[in-house]
């Protein structure tokens, strides 16, 4: 994690903290700038007036999704070579799907046993966990491989489309009080902040990331929905994150997507990504890193091993 200070935030529709995160940061001066990416709202992402009325300062928008698009149309070929690895990767993740689906119904398929078996099948849930844990490390290890072959391969940054649009943004941030990032369509915000090296361009700014923001930045990003159209769906590991937050596991709207009144899912949430904790971001948390360790600056709760939403200590 490093120095950089960073904020982490619930979802900002109906509990908007980016003011209060910018104050805490010691962003005092009204007229400096803050940057914002909110590449992951797609075509709409220069719709930030409700963000620059809260802030109540100006509010630079890098245009990260119509950077890329523009990067797309004058370097075909670079596209093309993103769309293979990305249906490579989606292939990765159904094989990775059929996978998890039998691990995790081994775990889950030893909670209820006779009371003369308890020690025997509580031994036995720990080795399925850890199972699934060793799962969930080998695609994360094959999507990171993937990433850098790419890398090795095609050098986005050395290519000019790329090379120019990350010196403009190294440009834009550097009289910036802060970086946010917004939520919207994860996999569309993390592949574009990871092209343009967004993170990178002034490594000592601070970071206010909030819902799919926070996810994108994480070390690894998980989805989870318990109750999806499709059936119900099994908590993934779906990419590597850009790894600026670790020891969180960034669950916005957590306490719509999954049924926390149920012990035994929640317990093998908190155990299968310990040691890192699983907050459920639901709208007015604020977690800031303060140099070793995250403290909650607002009330926020986690997933508990005990199978019950904890207090964050």
């Amino acid at each position: 994690m490093g120095t950089r200070p960073v904020l982490v935030l619930g979802p900002q529709r109906h509990v908007p903290l980016v003011r209060e995160a910018l104050a805490a940061l010691g962003c005092d001066d009204d007229h400096t700038p803050v940057a914002l990416c909110s590449a992951g709202w797609e075509e709409r992402e220069l719709e930030h007036d409700e963000l620059q009325e809260h802030v109540a300062r100006p509010v630079v928008n890098l245009e990260v999704f119509s950077r890329v698009e523009t990067i797309y149309r004058e370097d075909p070929e670079l596209h093309a070579a993103v769309r293979a690895r990305h249906d490579r990767m989606r292939r990765l993740q159904a094989l990775h799907q059929h996978r998890l689906a039998h691990a995790v119904d081994a775990a889950c398929g030893l909670a209820d046993v006779p009371d003369a078996a308890l020690d025997m099948a509580a031994a036995e849930r720990r080795d399925a966990i850890e199972a699934i844990r060793t799962l969930d490390r080998t695609h994360l290890d094959r999507l990171r491989g993937m990433h850098e072959a790419f890398w090795n391969e095609w050098r986005p940054e050395e290519r000019p489309a790329v090379a120019r649009h990350r010196e403009e943004l190294r440009n834009i941030l550097r009289p910036c009080a802060a970086l946010c990032v917004a939520g919207g369509h994860v996999a569309i915000l993390l592949n574009r902040l990871r092209l343009l090296g967004v993170l990178d361009l002034c490594p000592e700014l601070p970071v206010v990331a909030w819902s799919a923001g926070a996810m994108a930045l994480s070390h690894r990003v998980i989805l989870f929905h318990d109750s999806p159209p499709q059936g119900q769906g099994n908590v993934e590991v779906f990419e590597a994150g850009l790894g600026l937050i670790g020891g969180l596991v960034p669950l916005p709207h957590a306490k719509h997507r999954l049924r926390l009144d149920d012990p035994e899912r929640v317990s093998l949430i908190a155990e299968r990504f310990a040691p890192d904790s699983c907050v459920a971001l639901s709208g007015g948390e604020m977690l800031a890193w303060d140099r070793d360790r995250w403290r909650a600056r607002t009330r926020a709760e986690v997933l508990a091993p005990s199978g019950r939403l904890e207090a964050f200590a």
